[in-house]
């Protein structure tokens, strides 16, 4: 056991140390006449820099580059477990921890008499003394010094950032068996990657014992960055508040008190210790990281305590960092994982289509996928015709001759484009397919352009339904053509009365010709155009039809070589009574 004489002492020197913290900020000290009061003041940095690591707390402060800070905490009894962490957050840290030796001496305390100057300046030696050292730790790493048997006395932690300014965080206490606030990891700590692809990377960990043998709520943070590995998610934090002003260093000599747990954070780590808990909640936490995931290309998801997890949304070919950190939700005391990293697969080579000079090629597009073709006309050439027929929804289109940039642009129906030649030049198009759903599209390139091979069409296919004239049997119709002669067949098809529009939909593929369709309803072929473009409009009427039935009416323009090209389908219904 302690003698009374040696805890008179430490309770002296933590009382003050913590008077010294508390008051710093508006730099009046306690003292007892003016000339220890001056001796203080010339010693600032002894001051300033000292304070009290509570018993049990992880505190959060800040250093700044090459200026030393001490931190002091009290044992007082013999044979005491200790156990110290430091987590620095944003650079290696040196951190050197020392036993201070104490006096025997009685303090005077209860004598009901001042003590005299000289007494009192030995009693401010004690904080400046070397002690003994028992550890010392450079780097990054999250380290700990762990004691079962520690004598009491004052404990003295010096830290120094030689190279920026940093934030920390430590951890003391004198009960480590009963706290744990840290989750402990498995035997086996690495995070494997068990599926790899372009775009996801699966991950898998063996589960915190926390969680199976202290029953404490652990949650998984998975965080993903392409620079480096993290070690604590202190350094998490400090990378995405980078920009931020979370933690606003304070002035230079103005120095704060650690105890200003509302700013800086103050957990608890153990039940029943009743010590205050300040700690913001995960989620809180969480929600501002996200946030500012965005400005640093570095992305945090907490998944709860499933130890499998699927990153989406990568990029391919590119190599990414992941790290797994086991939370304490009741403390957000956190433990890293061995973090690993993994390169997502390229991208799959594309396939160039060769186009033959004259000749269609049918090309299917998967719904926002890319196709890439090939043009190489045998002879020198003054230009070059690209005929297009997109089937279904818009496309874009993009036309590089030798490289250079001719033609970028989106299109849907027919379109021919005429591009400037050049010598043994090679033509690469690139097609890119439509966000609602797949495409198809028929493409012709020639550098002899004789006759269009797709048939042109107005820039409105729609079919026009004259309702005062349709009846029981009948239905009349008319749409619009163009200048040049073409020929048009009209189809008719029965449908059920309940057939949607969503049906309808299915049937637009305008390169499905009239070959698909069945002899029994083809209505009638004719030949028509004029030159005045606004006279160039024809009508039909369609006979032989059920009263109240609904009919799929299309329209097909066919050009030279069989080509053709739908017109919108349209829906309509004969009258039920005439």
């Amino acid at each position: 056991m302690i003698t009374s004489r040696r805890m008179v002492t430490i309770s002296w020197v933590a009382t003050s140390l913590l008077l010294l913290a508390t008051s710093s900020r508006t730099q009046k000290l306690p003292t007892r006449d003016e000339e220890l009061f001056q001796m203080q003041l010339r010693d600032k940095s002894l001051f300033h820099d000292s304070s009290i690591i509570p018993d049990g707390a992880e505190i959060s402060s800040f250093l700044f580059r090459d200026t030393p800070k001490r931190y002091y905490f009290v044992v007082e009894e013999d044979n005491t477990p200790l156990s110290i962490t430091m987590t620095p957050c944003d650079a290696p840290l040196e951190w050197k921890l020392t036993l201070q030796e104490l006096p025997e001496e009685s303090s005077g305390e209860g004598s009901g008499e001042p003590e005299p100057l000289d007494q009192q300046k030995k009693r401010q030696q004690v904080l400046n003394e070397l002690g003994t050292d028992l550890y010392s730790y450079k780097g990054n790493d999250v380290e700990s010094y762990l004691a079962s048997n520690s004598p009491s006395g004052l404990y003295r932690l010096e830290l120094i950032s030689t190279e920026k300014d940093t934030n920390f965080k430590v951890y003391a206490t004198t009960t480590p068996e009963s706290d744990q606030p840290y989750p402990e990891l498995p035997y086996d700590p690495r995070v494997d990657v068990t599926a790899l692809g372009r775009t996801t990377v699966t991950l898998a960990w063996k589960p915190s014992p926390t969680i199976s043998q202290l029953r404490q709520p652990i949650q998984y943070c998975v965080i993903i960055n392409k620079e480096h590995n993290f070690k604590s998610l202190c350094a998490v934090e400090a990378k995405l508040n980078a920009d931020d002003a979370f933690m606003t260093a304070p002035k230079p000599g103005f120095d704060f008190s650690p105890f200003d747990f509302a700013y800086f954070g103050f957990t608890d780590s153990g039940p029943g210790r009743g010590r205050s808990t300040m700690a913001k909640p995960v989620s809180t936490r969480i929600s501002r990281q996200m946030a500012g995931a965005r400005k640093v290309d570095l992305q945090q998801i907490c998944i709860g305590n499933k130890n499998i997890f699927t990153v989406s949304d990568l990029k391919p070919d590119t190599q990414y960092y992941f790290d797994i950190f086991a939370v304490n939700t009741n403390s957000n005391m956190s433990t890293a994982y061995v973090g690993t990293f993994a390169k997502t697969k390229e991208e799959a080579k594309q396939k160039t289509i060769e186009l033959k000079d004259g000749k269609v090629t049918d090309v299917f597009i998967k719904r926002k996928g890319v196709k890439f073709l090939r043009f190489a006309p045998v002879s020198s050439h003054q230009k070059v015709m690209l005929y297009v027929h997109s089937c279904l929804d818009a496309i874009q289109i993009q036309v590089r001759r030798d490289g250079k940039l001719l033609l970028s642009q989106n299109m849907e129906g027919v379109r021919h484009f005429q591009l400037r030649g050049k010598p043994k030049a090679k033509y690469l198009i690139r097609l890119k397919g439509n966000k609602k759903g797949a495409s198809m599209l028929k493409i012709l390139a020639t550098n002899k352009p004789n006759k269009q091979p797709f048939p042109s069409v107005p820039e409105d296919t729609r079919i026009k339904v004259f309702d005062k004239l349709r009846t029981c049997s009948s239905i009349t119709v008319a749409w619009l053509g163009t200048q040049e002669r073409n020929k048009f067949c009209v189809y008719k098809k029965l449908v059920e009365n309940n057939y949607s529009e969503e049906q309808k939909k299915r049937e637009q593929n305008q390169c499905i010709g009239p070959d698909t369709r069945k002899k029994s309803e083809k209505v009638v072929c004719k030949y028509f155009h004029s030159h005045i473009l606004q006279k160039a409009v024809t009508t039909e009427t369609i006979r032989g039809l059920q009263p109240g039935k609904s009919y799929l009416l299309d329209v097909y323009v066919i050009g030279h070589g069989g080509h053709s090209v739908k017109y919108q389908s349209k829906l309509v219904k004969t009258r039920r009574s005439c």
